[in-house]
């Protein structure tokens, strides 16, 4: 770690490798060119090996050795078992020490020449984080498909208009990667996260290449995750400090229901009567008490909020009373 300020790298590189044995090299040498040609003399290209169980870890070593590396600092974290793309991140920001912070897949799918338009986008128009959009996409049709659709859903429900939420590519300015905290597969969400946390995020366009090695490790099965995790992410950001409105809209609702269907077996019971023997009579029942119970979570939730908030201007309070200093008991002059 740098000790002097002047020697802090201008831009710290995080890129995340899991089973890119044979990309690892190629992209290196295609970061150093990038750095060269624009003369980013201080930067740093932090790895994070997440578990791979092909040769990524030696070849990582190997990469870091000083004759590898006269461009630029290399650094590698090691995981010992795979942990997921949202914990590899977490590491490399919390390495990275620039004020400028890159992150980007490892598979050669995203081009290290577009560094620069990433970090003049960021600066120029005054953006916090500036996602990558790939275009044209060189994916397959499938796997193109359900991104458009992925994003339109995102977009509609987050009301951050952004056409390729799940770009890995993207550049930060420090103080977001250092207060962001995603675990699970929270990191497609991160321009949410950020825009919720008060940054401004922008969108530029980023060439993009056919996958040359091994194979992509997204698959069918994340399909359902990624819309859990997006019930997840809007309940952080709209719903944390005020569960009644969901839960509470929800308990309102299945209520309503079962009301509606007991109005009905009583309006069935007054003209044909006998109406214990229908299904829809413990239906109706079953939907009240669901909707009692789902109001009186959200009930809870907002009790456990208000406790919470008052504890916390309580801690407040107090630490700002023991740094006030006390007013002088002295006798006034006459």
């Amino acid at each position: 770690m740098p000790t002097e300020t002047h020697n802090a790298p201008q831009l710290s590189i995080v890129i995340p490798a899991y089973n890119e044995a044979e990309s690892l090299p190629i992209l290196l040498a295609q970061i150093q060119a990038v750095l060269k040609t624009h003369a980013y003399h201080r930067a740093e290209v932090i790895f994070i090996n997440d578990g791979s169980t092909d040769a990524t870890a030696s070849v990582l070593d190997a990469l870091s050795q000083p004759q590898q590396t006269q461009l630029c600092l290399v650094h590698v974290i090691h995981f010992k078992r795979n942990q997921g793309k949202a914990e590899a991140l977490m590491a490399g920001f919390t390495a990275a020490t620039a004020d400028t912070v890159i992150t980007m897949d490892a598979d050669l799918q995203d081009d290290p020449s577009e560094i620069p338009k990433l970090i003049a986008t960021l600066n120029n128009e005054n953006y916090d984080v500036v996602s990558g959009w790939k275009y044209p996409r060189k994916d397959p049709i499938e796997k193109r498909a359900f991104s458009f659709v992925f994003n339109r859903v995102t977009a509609f429900s987050t009301g951050v208009k952004l056409h390729d939420m799940n770009c890995g590519f993207k550049a930060y300015r420090a103080e977001v990667v250092k207060e962001l905290h995603i675990y699970g597969d929270l990191h497609r969400y991160i321009p949410i996260l950020a825009h919720q946390a008060g940054y401004k995020v922008g969108e530029v366009k980023v060439r993009h290449h056919p996958r040359r090695f091994g194979v992509s490790k997204y698959g069918f099965k994340r399909i359902p995750k990624g819309f859990f995790d997006l019930f997840t992410v809007l309940f952080l950001t709209k719903y944390l400090k005020r569960p009644l409105h969901v839960f509470g809209t929800i308990g309102a609702a299945v209520a309503f229901i079962g009301i509606l269907i007991g109005l009905y077996l009583a309006v069935l019971w007054v003209v044909k009567g006998g109406v214990g023997f229908r299904p829809l009579l413990m239906l109706s029942v079953l939907m009240i008490i669901l909707g009692i119970q789902f109001f009186s979570i959200g009930l809870l939730g907002e009790l456990v909020i208000g406790l919470i908030s008052r504890l916390e201007r309580r801690i407040t309070s107090k630490k700002t009373s023991e740094h006030t200093p006390a007013k002088s008991k002295g006798t006034p002059h006459t």
